[in-house]
C-alpha cells in the first residue's frame, strides 16, 4: 500500500482538505514529508492547468492515484438527483469531463456528494433511477479510457444515498460495470458500519481506493479508530492501492500532514 493525501487543485469551501490552492508549493511539501502520492480534488477540469499538475507530479515524483469530485456538488450543486433535468445532465458531463484528466495520471474518479441527495419532492426510489442511470453512462465513457470510477459511501448526516458499503456493493450490481468500484473511508464507516473490518472484507473485491480519517475526522491516531486493525484487514485481503488523507486541517494542515504520515509510517508504509 502507498501513502497519499487530497490537495485541492482550486479554492474549495470543503474543510477535510489539508492543502488548498498554491499547487507549486503543497506538491513540494507533500513529497518533502514522504507521500507517494497526491490526491487532487479538481471542480472542474476546464479550470485547471493539467500539463502544469502531472508536470508538477512528475518533477516531484507524486502519483495522483484518484481525483475527488465533490467540489462540483460543493461549490456548484452539480448533482445526478436533482429535480432539474439541466442540472443532473451537468453532473454527469462534469464527470465524464475528469476522464481524460483521470486517464493521463491512471487515477481513479470519484463520486462522493455528486450523486447527490434524496431532495424534497423526489422519493428515494426515483433519485436511486437517476443516480444508477448516471452511472451507468459515466462508467460506459470511463470504460473507453480504461479509467475506474469510485462511489464512496457517505454518512447519512450528508447524504442518505449509500451509507454503507454493502448499500454502494447493491448499486454496483445494479450499474453492473466491470469498471465501478468503491472507496471506503474510515471517518464514514466508524459512523455507519456495524464492523469496520467485515465491511472492507465484504467489499475487498470491488475496493478500489480507501480515505483515512480519524473518528473526529483529524488525521489518524487523533481520534478512536483501530487503525493497526483496518490495515491488517487490508492486508489479509490483499489491497494494494493507496491509503489517502482526507481530513481536516486541525490543529493546522502542516500538522494534519506530518502526523498523518508519521501514523502511516507506523503502519509499515
Amino acid at each position: 500500500m502507498k501513502k497519499a493525501i487530497v490537495v485541492s487543485a482550486q479554492p474549495a469551501q470543503f474543510n477535510a482538505v489539508a492543502f488548498k490552492g498554491n499547487l507549486k508549493a503543497n506538491f513540494a511539501k507533500v513529497a518533502r514529508l514522504g507521500y507517494d502520492g497526491a490526491e487532487l480534488a479538481i471542480r472542474d477540469p476546464r479550470a485547471v492547468n493539467v500539463d502544469e499538475m502531472h508536470r508538477l507530479a512528475r518533477m516531484h515524483n507524486l502519483e495522483v492515484p484518484a481525483i475527488g469530485t465533490g467540489q462540483a456538488w460543493g461549490e456548484e450543486g452539480l448533482s445526478f438527483t436533482d429535480l432539474n433535468p439541466e442540472v443532473r445532465r451537468a453532473a454527469i458531463e462534469r464527470l465524464k469531463s475528469h476522464v481524460p484528466v483521470a486517464a493521463r495520471f491512471g487515477a481513479v474518479i470519484i463520486i462522493g456528494l455528486l450523486r447527490g441527495i434524496v431532495r424534497q419532492g423526489v422519493g428515494y426510489a426515483q433519485a436511486t433511477v437517476w443516480m444508477v442511470e448516471a452511472l451507468k453512462e459515466c462508467a460506459e465513457t470511463a470504460a473507453k479510457a480504461n479509467v475506474r470510477i469510485v462511489l464512496e459511501p457517505i454518512n447519512r448526516y450528508e447524504t442518505t444515498l449509500i451509507n454503507s458499503a454493502r448499500n454502494g456493493l447493491a448499486v454496483i450490481e445494479q450499474v453492473g460495470a466491470d469498471n465501478l468500484g468503491l472507496l471506503l473511508d474510515t471517518f464514514h464507516m466508524n459512523i455507519e458500519e456495524p464492523d469496520i473490518c467485515e465491511s472492507i472484507r465484504l467489499a475487498a473485491p470491488r475496493l478500489f481506493h480507501f480515505h483515512v480519517a480519524d473518528s473526529n475526522r483529524w488525521y489518524p491516531g487523533a481520534g478512536h479508530i483501530d487503525f493497526p486493525g483496518i490495515i491488517a484487514t487490508l492486508r489479509q485481503v490483499g489491497y494494494a492501492g493507496y491509503l489517502s488523507v482526507e481530513a481536516m486541517p486541525m490543529p493546522d494542515a502542516d500538522t494534519c500532514a506530518e502526523e498523518s504520515v508519521k501514523a502511516m509510517r507506523s503502519w509499515g508504509l
